[in-house]
This record gives C-alpha cells, structure tokens and sequence, in this order.
C-alpha cells in the first residue's frame, strides 16, 4: 500500500521479520545463526532481491509558501510529465503525458477540477504494444494528446523510432486501451484529433514542409480528414502553418497543434522555438478550418523566455499548452514548464525533475485567447478554478510530502515504469507478501533493452529516497539507483563480499562516458540494508544504516547531481529513482 504524509516518521514492518521467516523456504533462503541468507533458486538460477519497503520525501523551498483558501500549487504534476494534453470527459477531466520509452507508458490522469490529479491507467500497459529495444530512454512515445468522443477515448501519439504515428482507444480511460491502430502515411510528430460540430474529422500534426526545408528546425503544420472508424487519414493533406507564426524570421520548431472552435472561429494552438530556454506557445485564428490562417499579433502567448535568468525560483522552458474549458465556462492552458537551479552566479540552466505539467487560467482578450501575458512570472501559487475541491491537497503529485510503497500488494502502485518494455518477468510480486521480489537480469542500467529496474519520478530539487533490502544472493548486485538515462546514472549497490556473510556496498557513476567506480565500504553482515538517497539541487549524497548503531553512514556527501539534469545529460526525461538487481560478472 502507498502512503502520503507530511510527516518524517518511518512506520516500522512489525510482522516482517515472522513473515519472512515463515516464507524462507519458499523463496531460496537458508536460516544460519538466525540470520537470512539468498541462495540460488531451485532452478539454479540467483535468487531473487528482496526490498522491504520504499520512501521518499521532498522538501523544496518552492512549495513552502502557505496555499490561501480557494487557490493551488504549480506545477500540478511535478516531476517529469512532459507535453500534457488535456480532455473533458463526463464531467471530468483527463490529462496525458510523454514518457517517452519507459513502459508502462502513457500514464492517463484523472481530475474533477484540473488541480487535484489521479493517475487510473495508462494507454501503453501490454508488451505487446509497443517495442523500444535499442532506442535511448528519450525517443519512444513523444506528445500524445487525448480527446473524448461518442463514448470513446482517442489517444494520439509517435512512436519515435518505433513505429512512427497511431491511434489507441478505450471506453474507459483506465483502461484496457486497444492495440495501436497505425498511420502509415502521417510523418513527423505530435498528432492530435479534431472533432468538428458537422461531423467531419481532422488529423493534425508536426511534418517537413511542401518545399524544401530552409534551416534546421523548419517544420509545418499540417491537416488531413480522418475517418474516425477506420482510424485512416483520406482526401488532400494540406499545410496549414509554414514554419511558424513569423516565417521571414526562421522560426523553428512550430509542434503540438491543437484546434478549437469557439464562436465560430477556428483556433490553432502550437508551441514554438523548441522545449528549451526559447520554448513558447502561439495561436492564430481562422473561420474556416482548412485556413488561412491570422496570428494573434501578440504573440506569444505564454513564454518566460524574456525574463531575467538570476530571478529566484526560476521556472522556464514553458510551452507545449493544451486549452479546455471548465463547466463554468472559463478555459485553462495545461503546459510544461521546468523549475531550475543554479550551480553558480547567472547559471540556473539546471533541473533534475525535468519537465513538469502545470495549470495556468485562459483570459480572452478581443477574441483571442492568452494564457500569461508578455513579462509575468509564472505563478507557484494561484487562485483556482470555482469549481476546485477544497482545500487544495495536491500531495503526491505536487508539493512537499512524504511518500511511502510498503509492496503489499501483488501489484505495483501507479507510477512506477521501467525503461523499456520487459521481455521477461523480472518482478514478482507473490514471491514473499510484503515484499518487492526482483530477479536480477544481466542488463545494467546502460543497458539498451530492459533492466530489472523499477523507477519513480525525481520530483524535488531537495529529496531524500531510502529502501530496506535484504543481502542479495551471491552473484547478485542489488540497491537503488539515480536515473537520468542509460548514459547518466548513479548506483548504489550491495553484494557479497567474499566467502563469508559480509556485504560491500558501492557506488558506481556514469557520466557519457564509461562506468566509474566513485566508492566502496564494507558493511557488516546484517538481515537487512537501508540505503539512503539523498539530493540538494546539484549534489546528491549516498549511504547506508546497516542497523548496528552507527546510523547512516555515507559513501559520498557531495557527488555531482547536476549529470542527472537534462540539460546536461540531454534528452528530455527527468531523473528517477528505486530499486535495481543485476547479475553479476564473475570478480
């Protein structure tokens, strides 16, 4: 079961210790002396890691300011969840976000008031769905949008690398979501549905222009009928939009369309300038939707791009909004956003959770829609929606919490994934109630396929996570990891130590290059390991409490945090943190 608390007190296994002793058998473990000890399983092969329990708790200087009656907290989704798009449904909402090739995929999120978000599925749950073997950790699924039809759910989505455009659908948003329904013939990325009052379809989409392309970054917009029962575009396809809202000064990255139809008037909704530092969000405008069509001569209408870099609390890199209207008739922008730090005067490039999902109201202003006018902030705390639940408790999706997975259950919790789609079944479950059973594979975390690696999301710049474990099997290495992708990652592992009871915990680093040993400590023989994670912006520290008395006692205090922030490890995750075994090579 998971738990959220505000408070820091641990809440003890009390029935561990009987429980495990009662499934020792079972499990591959011999009783010596009174303490546990892994063997191999009856098929020879290691057993499996065994975790207690997993905690985290963030405490950032961002979400300490009070909340005032009737207002929440940005971001509404912290940590990486990348491109939301947004959907009314049935009197609620529904949000979807990147996650690029960690699988499940696709997590679907539900809402009453578009503040207070439940993860109840994800539209990429079955192996057999999708495949991202060979592919880096930020290729795979890029910007999916979701719309709601007749009964249906349409999730719309590349495959980058993998398979390229498709269509999945649900009559419940929790799922089952249907087998990928293939568009062959729409490139580039970030498709999205549109659904006319006259009962025709729209497919739109990122793609190459007509003519040949000018500069690097220089896309199109594009529109092409859609037959909603086959899932296949027909008739002319048609560029809508040719590099960006001002073509003459080479605009670059023109993404994620969305149209809306609002008193007549067709609204074309895209990011532009990229996901980085010169990300944004335009709009034009047309009573036909096939075009042509205005910009909003104010363009942009949500950036932080001009904005001074050495402001406290930076957030930047906004853009990718998705709209949607409220039952009271007020519209509201989902975006991304990142929050930065900085290592160093004029440098707050850095952020570790990524790019986080935020909510900011729409103001109409003479027919045109504006999300954050030209030189505003974007809030950390605002006044919500009339229709928001009250008080805004956004825990754990946002905000400092404590939270807590005791693996009591068969099955995780929501919000763990993995990288890449398991080929083999490498958790279990059943193994030993209460406990998280991982069988280690060969992969390491720079592995290109699936490593038996469990991940949850980085969701402070300001963190402490923690796992009790048991010693792992003998050629077994087993702990938990800090994961950026398979080139950045930081392993804090435990394994035999020789041919006696002792354990050697270590910590190993990848930074681009190859794998470096950063330390190593003997640890004495105990039933059970705590190793701590802990993070402070760009320095992480990693240790252990191996239950003697000594506490914790740290490998490192001030290991380099920023490789695991995405402007230095590249790519468009965030960090992530849990459980790991692997197999070890022979010493």
């Amino acid at each position: 079961m998971m738990q959220v608390k505000n408070g820091k007190g641990r809440m003890p296994r009390l029935l561990a210790t009987g429980l495990a002793a009662l499934l020792l058998a079972g499990c591959g473990a011999d009783r010596d002396g009174g303490k546990a000890t892994a063997t191999a399983s009856g098929d020879g092969a290691p057993a499996p890691a065994y975790f207690d329990w997993f905690e985290y708790t963030g405490r950032d200087a961002a979400f300490e300011a009070p909340v005032p009656d009737g207002s929440f907290r940005n971001p509404v989704l912290s940590g990486f969840h990348s491109d939301p798009a947004v959907t009314a449904a049935n009197g609620k909402f529904y949000l979807v976000a990147s996650t690029f090739t960690f699988f499940p995929g696709i997590p679907v999120f539900e809402s009453e008031d578009l503040v207070h978000w439940k993860q109840v599925g994800n539209a990429i749950h079955r192996p057999e769905q999708l495949d991202f073997d060979g592919l880096g950790v930020s290729r795979g699924v890029f910007a999916p949008s979701i719309e709601y039809h007749d009964g249906t759910f349409y999730v719309v989505n590349t495959s980058v690398d993998a398979g390229g455009n498709f269509i999945v659908t649900a009559t419940d948003p929790a799922g089952p979501w249907s087998d990928p329904f293939w568009l062959p013939d729409i490139g580039g990325i970030d498709p999205s549905l549109f659904f006319d009052d006259d009962g025709k379809v729209y497919i739109l989409n990122n793609d190459e222009p007509e003519v040949p392309v000018r500069y690097d970054g220089h896309r199109a917009i594009w529109l092409q009928e859609i037959d909603i029962a086959t899932k296949q575009p027909f008739g002319p396809r048609k560029v809508l939009i040719d590099g960006g809202v001002k073509p003459e000064e080479n605009p670059i990255w023109i993404e994620g369309p969305h149209i809306y139809k609002v008193d007549g008037w067709y609204y074309l909704n895209n990011a532009e300038g990229g996901t980085g530092p010169q990300h944004s969000q335009v709009v034009l405008r047309s009573r036909n939707v096939w075009g042509p069509y205005e910009p909003y001569q104010d363009n942009p209408i949500l950036t932080q791009r001009d904005l001074d870099p050495n402001r406290p609390l930076p957030i930047t890199n906004a853009g990718h909004a998705d709209l949607v209207q409220g039952p009271d008739g007020t519209w509201w922008a989902t975006f991304l956003a990142s929050r930065n730090y900085g290592v160093a005067p004029g440098n707050s490039s850095h952020y570790n959770t990524g790019r986080e999902a935020f909510l900011l109201p729409v103001t109409w202003k003479d027919g045109w829609p504006v999300i954050l006018p030209h030189g505003e902030k974007i809030p950390y705390v605002l006044p919500g929606p009339s229709f928001m639940k009250k008080p805004a408790d956004q825990a754990p999706m946002t905000g400092n919490f404590t939270w807590r997975d005791e693996f009591d259950t068969v099955e995780l919790g929501k919000g763990w994934m993995t990288p890449r789609v398991p080929k083999t079944p490498w958790y279990d479950g059943k193994a030993r109630p209460g406990w998280l059973a991982i069988k280690p594979l060969a992969e390491r975390l720079d592995s290109m396929v699936n490593p038996a690696f469990y991940a949850r999301r980085q969701q402070h710049q300001v963190f402490q996570a923690s796992t009790a474990m048991e010693l792992p099997a003998p050629g077994v290495a087993a702990g938990l990891a800090a994961f950026q992708g398979e080139a950045h990652w930081y392993f804090l592992g435990v394994r035999r130590a020789g041919e006696g009871d002792g354990a050697e915990v270590f910590l190993e680093k990848k930074a681009g290059g190859e794998v470096e040993v950063v330390a190593r400590q003997d640890a004495p023989a105990a039933a059970q390991l705590t190793l701590h994670i802990e993070g402070n912006e760009g320095t992480y520290g990693f240790g252990f409490d191996a239950g003697d008395g000594k506490g914790v006692q740290w490998l490192v205090r001030d290991a380099d945090g920023t490789v695991l922030s995405t402007d230095v490890a590249g790519g468009f995750v965030g960090a992530t943190l849990g459980p790991h075994a692997r197999l070890e090579p022979a010493r």
